[in-house]
């Protein structure tokens, strides 16, 4: 059953981690969509302007007008030339976000596939013992770790946090305290506190460097490196990712990134 539930925590935060993706690649859409209607318009007006112009150049009889409509024409081009500049900014984004939309789902399903493979395992192997941490953790603990966790789930950031936090000073010592600390922080990407996800993912990291969260405690923060633009910094945890835990699923999501980045940065 305890496999059961950090295989439903996965998914849950998975799912919820594509939906942020789904939604930042239709936000640069719509801007996209927006900023073309206003080239529409600023053409128009350039349009407009070119025929008085050329009203103007045929009569010749009013050079001040003539000078001022030049000057109109003139600053509608450097608005539409201005305009050009942002909508190719805008694609260039919402090329990258559809493909990190894919490198997610990948990530996802590679995720999903081995938390599936391990529960089978562990079902086939009913000699072996239990090496989760939940194992060990009092019913007490339990009951107020999966309240918490079920705020997380509902996409309750600020609830999860709290209760998450609730738990850690109740019960400071239990071997789910560095899963708390690693719901922490991932509650706070979801809030979109980067920083503050940042500092307590890194928290755990020093006080549980050997916990199972550590692995993917630092794959987080590569994400939130990221996301925040800091692409040098997130390349050089997504490669600690590797050196430290090279086993760890992890490390394994951590080299799909790192090959998709290089590709995106090779000459084409």
């Amino acid at each position: 059953m305890l496999r059961h539930l950090a295989l439903a925590a996965g998914c849950a935060l998975a799912f919820n981690a594509a939906a942020q993706g789904l939604f930042d690649d239709n936000e640069a859409r719509r801007r996209i969509e927006l900023l073309r209607q206003e080239m529409t318009e600023n053409q128009r007006q350039v349009a407009e302007q070119l025929k008085k112009l050329d009203a103007a150049l045929s009569s010749a009889s009013d050079r001040s007008a003539l000078l001022q409509i030049a000057a109109q024409v003139e600053t509608l081009n450097n608005e539409l030339a201005r305009m050009r500049g942002q909508l190719e900014t805008l694609t260039n984004q919402a090329e990258i976000a559809e493909r990190r939309q894919k490198d997610l789902y990948l990530d996802i399903d590679t995720r999903l596939r081995k938390l599936e493979q391990s529960r089978e395992q562990a079902a086939t192997s009913p000699g072996t013992p239990a090496t989760l941490p939940e194992a060990e953790a009092s019913p007490a603990e339990m009951r107020a770790y999966q309240a918490a966790l079920d705020q997380f789930k509902l996409g309750n950031y600020s609830l999860a946090v709290s209760a998450m936090q609730g738990f850690l000073v109740t019960y400071p010592n239990s071997k789910l305290a560095s899963n708390a600390q690693y719901w922490v922080g991932m509650a706070y990407s979801g809030q979109r506190d980067y920083k503050q996800a940042i500092s307590t993912q890194r928290k755990l990291l020093a006080a549980w460097p050997d916990s199972e969260k550590a692995p993917d405690a630092m794959l987080s923060i590569a994400s939130a490196q990221e996301t925040m633009g800091d692409r040098k910094s997130a390349q050089k945890t997504l490669e600690e990712v590797i050196a430290k835990y090279p086993k760890s699923s992890a490390a394994t999501s951590a080299k799909q990134r790192l090959n998709a980045a290089r590709r995106q940065a090779a000459p084409s």
